[in-house]
């Protein structure tokens, strides 16, 4: 979550409703997550504790083998009926299968419930390794609808020397099974509550964590919006303009990219372009920045290094980046004739295509120290003149379309407002996108 938040800082930071979705998308994915881990440890759990209920039963079982009955296992010679009664007797209380060995792991005694000579027979089919160790060990199979556990003992004499081992099979019969499953259910739901009830709780807290860091964000892009603009009056400022242009050229750029179907985020980034499209102007001379007349072409080449210059001062900051697209190619044109690169058509960033229509027109209809403005009529025949060769033809074709009335409004319009219309734009595209 704080990544996302902090990569906002790059942008505009995430409404609220983009938080809500998020923090409960992710808290929703840590419930699901966490009840599956936790229903996997309970049903395990639970199979643990009755396979080791079985074993200690198993244990306490071959426990009962007495002192007498324990050397017959390892006496050829004896009579071994005592250890055949006993292992049927094993057989009638607990066991489906009893196995008796002697010390050498030779089968002395064995004992079957009728009932269940089929499950042996499948047994046959699974072999058991006898421990080397003194522990106990155990097996479980599924054998068709049965499922049973087998438990192998090793058994010792009154000095603690291996006397034999001790196997039975249990049959786990449905009716256990079937309480299993309603405890491990039981279990379930409650842990699964538990973990509900603990997300619920730290919604709010997570939420009122991320409103700070969404406020601290704001505060940021506000900060990197103002840095834009004051950058952009500094350059007008040192190419003997106002911050008029800025803003007509950025209104201009905002509205023909809206009837033109550009990206909200492409948008935005046109905006932060307008305003620095001259940025690299700031490294070079007066006598050239500041000539009245027409620059020859030793001067010219000099002033087209302006645009590596932006391109160099935008590397500085990540946020001003945005504006990258306009200030390092608007001044490409369409037929591939422009600096620096030579792009032509569609190569052309659109936000740089758009740029270049409308900071041409604006360049016609304004007055300049060496220039008047060319009446509106005259400016449009112009802007048409470089369609398909200068500038993309559709795109002048969509701005001749809509630009009067927003032209004749920002001409009779205060500075002030003109300032208030170009506000607005940035706060719908830029502040108010981070508080939706």
């Amino acid at each position: 979550m704080r990544t996302r938040i902090i990569a906002a800082c790059n942008d505009a930071p995430p409404s609220m409703e983009e938080i809500h979705r998020t923090i409960f998308n992710r808290l929703l994915t840590a419930w699901i997550a966490i009840s599956l881990a936790t229903g996997a440890a309970v049903f395990y759990i639970g199979i643990e504790k009755i396979d080791d209920q079985l074993v200690d039963l198993a244990v306490a079982e071959s426990g009962k083998l007495s002192s007498e009955s324990l050397p017959l296992l390892n006496r050829p010679e004896a009579d071994r009926g005592a250890l055949q009664t006993l292992a049927s007797d094993f057989v009638r209380r607990h066991f489906i299968v009893v196995e008796l060995y002697d010390k050498e792991r030779r089968k002395v005694s064995e004992a079957i419930n009728p009932r269940h000579a089929a499950v042996e027979e499948k047994l046959k089919a699974h072999a058991h390794p006898f421990p080397r160790d003194d522990q106990r060990h155990y097996e479980k199979f599924v054998l068709g609808e049965d499922t049973v556990l087998r438990v192998l003992v090793p058994l010792k004499d009154a000095n603690g020397s291996r006397a034999g081992y001790f196997e039975g099979v249990f049959l786990i019969d449905p009716e256990t099974l079937d309480r299993l499953r309603r405890e491990m259910a039981m279990t379930l739901v409650v842990v699964l509550c538990a973990v509900l009830l603990t997300t619920v709780v730290l919604y709010p807290v997570i939420l009122a964590l991320n409103r700070d860091v969404i406020r601290y964000s704001r505060d940021l892009l506000k900060g990197n919006v103002e840095l834009m603009e004051v950058l952009g009056s500094a350059i007008a400022k040192r190419d003997s303009d106002t911050n008029l242009h800025n803003y007509r050229v950025a209104i201009y750029a905002v509205k023909l990219a809206e009837a033109a179907g550009v990206a909200r985020a492409a948008i935005r980034d046109l905006i932060a372009g307008a305003f620095l499209h001259d940025v690299g102007k700031i490294g070079i001379s007066d006598n050239i920045l500041l000539k009245p007349g027409r620059l020859d072409e030793q001067e010219f080449a000099v002033m087209r290094t302006h645009v590596s210059l932006g391109v160099d001062i935008l590397e500085k900051s990540a946020w001003l980046q945005r504006a990258r697209d306009v200030v390092e190619f608007h001044h490409e044109r369409y037929d591939g004739s422009g600096y620096l690169r030579g792009l032509k058509g569609e190569e052309i960033p659109v936000t740089a295509r758009v740029f270049a229509v409308v900071d041409i027109f604006d360049a016609l209809t304004s007055k300049r120290p060496y220039k008047d403005p060319i009446p509106f009529a005259e400016a449009l025949d112009i802007l048409r003149g470089y369609a398909g060769n200068h500038l993309d033809a559709r795109l002048v074709e969509i701005f001749a379309g809509m630009i009067e009335p927003l032209f004749r409004e920002i001409c009779a319009s205060p500075d002030k407002e003109v300032e208030q219309m170009l506000k607005a734009l940035i706060n719908r595209y830029i502040v108010d996108a981070a508080k939706a």
